[in-house]
């Protein structure tokens, strides 16, 4: 029982290491070699290696261990087992690539002309790296740790917070780099941001269909006859009429939208139907679970 749950554990602890080398990789290869910038304490370690050419590893584990200990002990050992592990793998790699780039075995990309080029890979680079990291309930520390603090304390948004502590270190890095540097960190940062939400979420996206209709089960029918898709029909009452019917709920790929709709539409033109996306999908005609 111990060996399956260890194996169980190393089977998230792996996937976090493997996205920190990929964030740190994009920090030392992309980020810091055209003086971009990023956000979060990440940002605050760029701007000490820019102002006092503070090795990023160090002062990585610098800001993060008090940040540990506080957040250890206000939101506890178990939510703080990943973060550990996170920033812990993070400050490894930032080193070791730094060793690797000092000693010629890795050439930084450098650009003097074509920013956008070192953006849009930073951005690529860095999301699918903290995308990794969260998609296995990992973080790197820095401001995560403090929006989660102030969100437990104080009941403050962690996406508001995360947002104001980005704005305060992009906004000081003003007095190290030039102001178009700042604009091409933002195509970073926004790329990132997309690429992160794309591995969360999942590379397969989908559309789920609530139908409400007087003849959900001729609906419900004809969709399982003629698109081999799973229905299910949910018990409901309408809050006007209150009388009981049945919602038809559905997930089918984008492709088969439009013939879906037709079904409805061949069968209860006034049919009252709501389209969600769904992401990741899992189980029979769709990706194996």
């Amino acid at each position: 029982m111990k060996v399956s749950k260890w194996f169980s554990s190393m089977k998230t602890v792996f996937p976090i290491i493997f996205g920190t080398a990929v964030y740190a990789f994009g920090l030392l290869y992309f980020i810091i070699p055209n003086q971009l910038m990023e956000g979060g304490v990440t940002g605050v370690t760029v701007l000490l290696n820019y102002a006092f050419n503070m090795p990023p590893a160090l002062s990585t584990l610098l800001l993060n261990i008090p940040l540990f200990f506080l957040g250890w002990k206000i939101l506890g050992g178990k939510q703080m087992i990943y973060t550990g592990v996170g920033v812990a793998s993070l400050t490894f790699f930032l080193w070791f690539f730094e060793k690797m780039i000092n000693a010629g075995w890795i050439e930084p990309f450098r650009t003097e002309h074509d920013y956008i080029l070192a953006s849009l890979y930073a951005g690529v680079t860095l999301g699918a790296g903290l995308g990794i990291v969260f998609r296995f309930g990992g973080t790197t520390g820095g401001s995560d740790i403090i929006a989660r603090i102030c969100n437990r304390k104080f009941g403050w948004s962690m996406g508001q917070i995360i947002l104001a502590i980005d704005i305060i270190i992009i906004g000081a890095s003003l007095f190290f780099i030039p102001k178009e540097r700042i604009l091409y960190t933002f195509v970073a940062v926004f790329i990132a941001s997309k690429v992160i939400d794309f591995i969360q979420e999942g590379a397969y996206a989908a559309k789920a269909f609530t139908i409400i209709s007087d003849h959900a089960p001729d609906i419900a029918d004809k969709i399982t006859a003629e698109m081999d898709r799973g229905v299910t029909l949910i018990p409901a009452i309408g809050a006007y009429s209150k009388q009981a019917k049945h919602m038809v709920y559905c997930v089918v790929a984008r492709h088969e939208i439009r013939r879906l709709n037709e079904i409805v539409k061949s069968i209860d033109p006034r049919a009252f139907v709501i389209i969600n996306d769904v992401h990741d999908v899992l189980g029979e005609g769709f990706k194996e679970n």
